[in-house]
């Protein structure tokens, strides 16, 4: 864009093409979009995402699908909330490939869109649990993009491990795992699983491509071993369930028996007079 305004600068406008004519917001459009692109080799068409997302996404209103470009889509819904709520549900996949989003407001071109990220739900597994805290599974996950923090603490809790939002390069291979020193001069290793990761390349840790596609595979003409990935399903995430508790709390011990105690009486109703418990009787 940069490029064809130097381009026009070169030039000698005359009167009509020259300054004068001004949009306004009148005259732009008004929806709520998102950009999207497949990383999907296989062909793809217009009916075939309608049948995949929109139950998922159950939109309140009516959207649209344009397709601008190879493997690229523009969705386009009537309320902001919809766009809202799929780009925060993220990550989203097809054909068990990589969906990458962004919100688009039409400002740019459509061209000029650099899909280069997406939003990954991050586990981290192996703190000790001194550090088992929000504020240190943000700063260890510092390394594997840029990190998103929440409002709900529960969000947070994964019981064993602690999960945390991440918005992640997808032009660099995922991050793994990370040394951590401690306070005591200690080191541990802490590994990261992703939720609902799509294909993978288990030799270089793209998301972009598969292991057939894969330029490290394919110059080593088939002579490089399975056993050589360095990439592989252990950083597949099991499914998270947010409501599911992994810790209870308990309430003191005389708390409870006092609860008991003042449950014992009878609860009188409207216009009856609370009569007490007769005492146990005592032989003498």
């Amino acid at each position: 864009m940069e490029e064809l305004a130097q381009f026009w600068k070169r030039l000698s406008l005359s009167e009509k093409e020259g300054p004068g004519c001004c949009l306004t917001e009148e005259e732009s459009v008004h929806q709520f979009s998102i950009a999207a692109k497949f990383t999907t080799k296989r062909a793809i068409n217009v009916d075939s995402i309608v049948r995949t997302f929109n139950p998922l996404w159950r939109a309140k209103t009516r959207f649209k699908i344009q397709k601008m470009g190879d493997h690229e889509m523009l969705f386009s819904f009537e309320k902001k909330e919809d766009v809202d709520r799929i780009l925060s549900s993220e990550l989203w996949s097809f054909d068990k490939h990589l969906i990458i989003m962004q919100r688009y407001d039409h400002e740019q071109p459509f061209q000029d869109i650099k899909f280069e990220k997406t939003t990954f739900w991050v586990q981290v597994h192996g703190l000790p649990m001194k550090y088992m805290t929000i504020t240190a599974a943000e700063k260890v996950c510092g390394v594997v993009g840029d990190v998103i923090s929440q409002s709900e603490q529960r969000l947070y809790d994964g019981g064993h491990f602690i999960r945390v939002k991440v918005v992640v390069d997808v032009t660099m291979p995922l991050c793994r795992s990370r040394l951590i020193s401690l306070s005591n001069n200690k080191q541990v290793w802490v590994s990261f699983r992703y939720e609902r990761l799509p294909n993978l390349c288990y030799w270089c840790g793209s998301l972009l491509h598969d292991d057939r596609d894969c330029e490290r595979r394919i110059e080593s003409e088939g002579s490089l071993k399975a056993d050589q990935r360095e990439f592989g399903p252990e950083l597949r995430a099991q499914p998270f369930v947010v409501s599911k508790k992994s810790v209870v709390s308990v309430p003191g011990y005389y708390a409870t028996k006092k609860k008991e105690q003042r449950g014992n009486f009878f609860q009188p109703t409207e216009g009856m007079t609370p009569v007490q418990p007769c005492p146990e009787s005592t032989t003498v």
